[in-house]
């Protein structure tokens, strides 16, 4: 027996009216595309970072390899499911929040659910309203029980915001700081200098100012003393931090 039902409504018809923007890492794991396209472009559009697996043992991978605020799992999945893959992940004391997507609706299921590691269960289909809010109380949960941030060897510590690289203490002002936790759960993607102004400075970009760019600079000289560079310029677009994309 596999997950079949369909989403009823394309991500298209749906619009929040008051849009709460959010960070975290979130892992989907599920094979149903549809689904998936649709759970992904809704969940970015929030401001998350997504990553999908499409199969069990890529989501093991995934599990198994890096670090997650949310994860998203599908019952029946090709390779390893979804209820051996949580089963496995919690044993290795890992305390990600975790929500099942399924069809398997009966009580015996979402007890079974429950009991193998799920913080939550969902029923497909459902609304990306709902799922938006328990996601979001999820991150909310997750932010609370953390202690720092860290990608790579940078690293923030959120009690005494003492943030460092390679272990060597990196003396930044508020706002570098406050830049640098936002680009470290934004990995990978790019940031314009518009999003860059609502998410740090809580402001929109007139674009004349020159103010982000000038952060960007020290923040980018404090952190390459330790290390090679982690913020990327991308012509006509913005900022990249980690890997440089192409």
């Amino acid at each position: 027996m596999r997950d079949t039902v369909r989403m009823p409504s394309p991500i298209a018809a749906y619009r929040p009216a008051v849009r709460v923007p959010m960070s975290g890492r979130i892992l989907i794991v599920e094979d149903d595309c549809e689904i998936a396209d649709f759970v992904v472009r809704g969940l970015r559009e929030e401001g998350f970072t997504v990553d999908l697996a499409a199969d069990g043992d890529a989501g093991w991978e995934q599990l198994s390899n890096f670090d997650w605020d949310v994860v998203l799992l599908d019952w029946w999945l090709p390779g390893t499911d979804g209820l051996t893959l949580l089963r496995r992940f919690r044993k290795g004391n890992r305390t990600t929040p975790v929500l099942f997507l399924t069809a398997r609706d009966a009580v015996s299921d979402r007890v079974t659910g429950l009991n193998g590691g799920a913080d939550d269960y969902l029923c497909k289909p459902f609304a990306f309203e709902e799922l938006l809010a328990r996601v979001r109380a999820m991150a909310r949960r997750q932010d609370r029980l953390a202690t720092s941030i860290s990608w790579g060897d940078v690293k923030v510590d959120l009690a005494t915001r003492r943030a460092e690289r390679a272990g060597h203490r990196l003396n930044l002002t508020a706002r570098e700081e406050a830049l640098l936790m936002f680009m470290m759960r934004h990995p990978g993607e790019v940031l314009t200098r518009s999003r860059l102004y609502e998410e740090v400075w809580d402001d929109s970009y007139d674009g004349l100012s020159n103010t982000l760019e000038v952060h960007v600079m020290e923040l980018r000289k404090k952190l390459e003393i330790c290390g090679p560079r982690l913020i990327h310029t991308l012509r006509n677009r913005g900022y990249c931090f980690g890997e440089e994309l192409r």
